[in-house]
């Protein structure tokens, strides 16, 4: 079974709080991200999702919800071991009026070595574009 990790992080000039609102603010992905063009579902640790990612339909399983700090789900394609991705979104304040947002996943499963490249480029640019938006939107005051 083959596996890849992708991380990026941002340095953002606003609080967790505001980051966290634009992260949970669902219904506006489709306004502002460039990666996960649409996502809903149950905010909430074992809560369901469904998300395009990438151009690609998931139903991710939550697997940690901390407020301020940090949402984390499973996604799966198709059948578990095929091509599974745990992906984190991290907010870390530090504690000088920016916080770290660190984007990443770890994806593992039977396809994962065919996409290698693929992850290595779009799927890392794809973290990179968010991050920037985030980041401009958060850093904006009337959001």
């Amino acid at each position: 079974m083959a596996n890849k990790e992708i991380k990026t992080s941002i340095e953002i000039s606003a609080s967790p709080e505001s980051i966290w609102k634009i992260l949970t603010d669902f219904e506006n992905y489709e306004n502002w991200n460039p990666f996960i063009t649409k996502i809903s579902g149950e905010q909430r640790k074992g809560g369901k999702l469904k998300a395009v990612i990438g151009g690609m339909k998931f139903k991710p399983l939550v697997l940690k919800y901390d407020e301020n700090e940090e949402i984390r789900w499973l996604g799966i394609l198709f059948l578990k071991g095929l091509f599974d991705g745990e992906h984190s979104f991290q907010i870390i304040d530090n504690k000088n009026g920016t916080c770290t947002f660190l984007q990443e996943e770890k994806f593992n499963g039977i396809l994962v070595g065919l996409f290698g490249k693929k992850l290595n480029t779009d799927t890392k640019t794809g973290f990179e574009q968010m991050n920037l938006k985030l980041k401009e939107l958060a850093e904006k005051s009337n959001y």
